[in-house]
């Protein structure tokens, strides 16, 4: 039985994106070494405090990314705008979360724009992911 438990709980974190979402983990990493010469990696405090960090958001509003997601993000959202339930973002709630690298990068986009008037930088980017995937 702990030889199970343990076997679930690296199979879980090992889970937590997919080979392309790791792929564009990569690209990020390369693009944010590129960016600064001191960068040494995404660190999940940072993307923690990026995540709740509150801003002047696109709308003119006081924002954060908890403002749709919920500060627990295995639970769901909801859209401010919209009323729009958010299904949880942590991929091990949602199975679903982190497996479409396509989705990622247009969520972190759009994302970005609405909560702080800018795209992110990729070390931002890969911040917010890691905080996420441990999560």
């Amino acid at each position: 039985m702990k030889y199970l438990t343990i076997f679930l709980m690296l199979s879980m974190s090992l889970m937590a994106a997919s080979p392309e979402v790791n792929q564009y983990m990569n690209e990020l990493s390369t693009a944010a070494k590129a960016q600064d010469k001191t960068f040494t990696g995404f660190d999940a405090t940072r993307g923690k405090e990026i995540f709740t960090s509150t801003y002047i958001g696109k709308q003119g509003k006081s924002i954060s990314c908890t403002t749709c997601h919920t500060v627990n993000l295995s639970n769901s959202g909801k859209n401010s705008l919209t009323g729009k339930v958010i299904e949880p973002l942590s991929p091990r709630a949602n199975a679903q979360r982190l497996t479409s690298a396509k989705e990622v990068k247009k969520w972190l986009k759009r994302n970005f724009v609405d909560v702080y008037t800018r795209e992110g930088t990729a070390q931002e980017k890969g911040d917010v992911l890691t905080y996420i995937q441990n999560n």
